[in-house]
């Protein structure tokens, strides 16, 4: 993803900074997708793995990123509580 566009993106919900998601909670936020307990703030289970996320700075909000394109959707958000650390 484009860092001049990490630098000036925030949460559209809280405002705080975003951050690419670090391989590690990557894998464990697509494990969860693949056992399909994983919902967007619609409540509409994710079917297809992520290749890339950003998080919030506090963490618990995670928005995909598709095609290199951030998707900054309320609607898009991905609770991080529902993943098992």
């Amino acid at each position: 993803m484009n860092k001049a566009l990490l630098d000036i993106v925030c949460c559209p919900v809280t405002r705080q900074p975003l951050a690419l998601l670090d391989a590690a909670r990557l894998e464990s936020l697509n494990a969860a997708i693949n056992t399909g307990s994983v919902t967007n703030a619609c409540e509409e289970a994710l079917s297809a793995p992520l290749t890339e996320a950003l998080v919030s700075r506090d963490g618990r909000r995670v928005y995909p990123v598709e095609e290199g394109i951030p998707v900054l959707l309320e609607d898009a958000c991905i609770d991080w509580s529902q993943v098992a650390d």
